[in-house]
């Protein structure tokens, strides 16, 4: 649950800290005085998408900081995420006025995407536009897989098993080229493809020794000046060699007096015989300069081939080699494919039968689910003064030629559909029910939820619009039960809801030096007499005070009558 929320520079608000109680904390104060901004800011917190028109006028930078105590769950998915944790969970995130900012989990900064995954587990928001949840048919289904619990997961872990093996089987099946005419077209372009690689002969080093060659030819002439020059400076008569036999030749009067004079002759004697050789390859290499004039043209004829196939097979003479291979493996199976083809074929429709059964035991658990839940859900809104309220889950039909579009979540397809006047036909939600019957609605809904759900804490923005007398005391007692299993944090004008309050807070807009600022305190005592006297009446009368505390009383004792 949320237990301490921090906020500095958001709307109107300077600062402000709120310590948060289990059970129902209520928002109250007047209109247009900055409650919905304090839900703003935990959704800010939580990862909603920012806008810097939260931001305080005049300051640089908003911030907000919220504390949460943590359950096993939300210790595993900071475990993934590499995040430390002890008893507590703080978030902090930050805006400046650059639409720059920070998002952190226990000081550790983190992505948007991250930050979501784990306050998905944290917080339940519903507000007065948050009805779009259980309008989408994709989150029904995900909420009523949730109420069927282990039942639904364990049939849902069968159809995935099932749908793995049936992926497997398709893919073995387009190994083989489909169907008979297809793996026959596709063996021709096989065969056409092994032959043209057979005819070429590759080898592995061939093209490095075409390209040689054929960059000599492109560069014989100059090759040959370069040689020719060469040979001029080494061989020529006076030339290196010359040169060097000269030099051994007149140190041979004083090589016997000592042995580094007899040394440095051998060396020379050494580079002479040396040099002679470099000059008899220069020579050899010349020589065999001359190039046929076929030779090139068929080198130039044979890297044009080995290229045309380098476009079609690979961007190496290797690439080819190993596409030749996988084509022969590739023509093999197709080649004994006709057989393998019809067994897999059968197989695969062998499989489809089973994860058709499998969709119907789903199914047949969803409504199992459904049933329970349906009706735990109507008598709820009947006890929130919808009497002749009706609520129904309508599975839509499938057959057996629909199998091949199922995935995880097998053939379903529901709706939710709902009547609140007697004689009215049932209808999808979304197209009949009004703001007050949606409010009571999802109350209902999270009532049975609390109990089952993991997440600690739910947010209600102005739940309670458009009810009131009868209504709203069931509303708050309905609130109550809630409140038992999980954290409430509500924004209220009714004094029956605030009366039922295990904490509440005033909320309140004043002018400071010309500038108008929001404040938030907690409200104890003759404080929230006073405040709940003002949601029955506007005023603190005497008759309005008296009735405050009527109302606080009799909430107190209904809260006892559930312990």
């Amino acid at each position: 649950m949320l237990l301490k929320l921090s906020i500095r520079n958001a709307a109107l608000i300077e600062q402000a800290e709120l310590s948060f109680s289990g059970g129902l904390n209520v928002l109250s104060g007047e209109t247009g005085s900055g409650k919905s901004v304090i839900l703003d800011c935990i959704d800010f917190v939580l990862g909603a998408k920012a806008d810097r028109s939260l931001i305080r006028f005049g300051a640089e930078e908003c911030l907000v900081r919220a504390e949460f105590t943590v359950n096993e769950l939300i210790n595993s998915v900071l475990s993934e995420l590499d995040i430390e944790t002890d008893e507590a969970l703080i978030l902090s995130r930050k805006l400046c006025a650059d639409g720059k900012g920070t998002m952190k989990i226990n000081g550790i900064t983190v992505t948007a995407s991250m930050l979501r995954r784990v306050t998905s587990l944290l917080v339940d928001v519903h507000g007065q536009s948050e009805h779009f949840f259980l309008l989408k048919e994709s989150n029904q289904l995900q909420l009523l897989d949730g109420i069927g619990g282990e039942a639904v997961a364990q049939k849902k872990e069968m159809m995935r098993n099932i749908l793995s093996e049936r992926k497997e089987i398709r893919r073995d099946l387009e190994l083989l080229g489909g169907n008979e005419s297809e793996r026959s077209r596709r063996l021709d372009i096989l065969r056409y493809q092994i032959e043209e690689i057979q005819r070429a002969e590759l080898k592995e080093t061939e093209e490095e020794e075409l390209t040689s060659f054929h960059n000599r030819y492109l560069n014989a002439e100059k090759i040959l000046n370069a040689l020719s020059a060469a040979r001029e400076f080494l061989l020529a008569e006076e030339g290196s060699i010359d040169s060097l036999n000269g030099a051994r030749r007149a140190l041979s009067n004083i090589i016997k007096l000592e042995n580094d004079y007899a040394a440095l002759a051998e060396r020379m004697e050494n580079a002479a015989a040396e040099l002679s050789d470099i000059g008899d390859a220069v020579e050899s290499m010349a020589d065999k300069l001359d190039i046929d004039e076929k030779e090139a043209q068929r080198v130039e004829n044979r890297l044009d081939e080995i290229k045309t196939l380098k476009k079609k097979y690979g961007g190496s003479v290797t690439e080819i080699l190993d596409f030749y291979e996988n084509a022969q493996t590739e023509y093999e199976l197709l080649s004994d494919g006709a057989e393998r083809y019809e067994a897999l074929t059968a197989k695969l429709e062998q499989t489809e039968d089973k994860l058709f059964e499998a969709c119907k035991e789903l199914t047949a658990e969803r409504k199992k689910a459904a049933d329970g839940f349906t009706r735990r859900v109507t008598d709820e809104l009947k006890t929130l003064n919808i009497p002749s309220a009706r609520f129904q889950i309508e599975f839509q039909e499938y057959h057996r030629t629909d199998v091949s579009s199922a995935n995880s979540e097998g053939l379903d397809s529901i709706g939710f559909l709902f009547s609140a006047n007697a004689g009215e036909p049932l209808k999808e939600l979304s197209k009949i029910i009004s703001g007050g019957e949606m409010s009571r609605f999802m109350l209902a809904v999270k009532a049975q939820l609390s109990a089952v759900n993991e997440i600690g804490t739910y947010l209600f923005d102005e739940i309670d619009a458009g009810i009131g007398g009868k209504t709203a005391r069931v509303v708050a007692e309905k609130f109550c039960k809630i409140a038992k299993n999980v954290q409430i944090i509500a924004i209220s004008h009714l004094a029956q809801i605030a009366a039922f309050a295990d904490k509440e807070f005033l909320i309140e807009k004043k002018d400071v030096e010309g500038r108008a600022q929001t404040f938030i305190s907690e409200v104890t005592g003759d404080t929230r007499i006073a405040e709940i006297a003002r949601l029955v009446s506007g005023d603190e009368s005497n008759f309005a005070l008296k009735h405050a505390e009527e109302l606080i009383k009799n909430a107190e004792t209904y809260k006892n009558s559930l312990l």
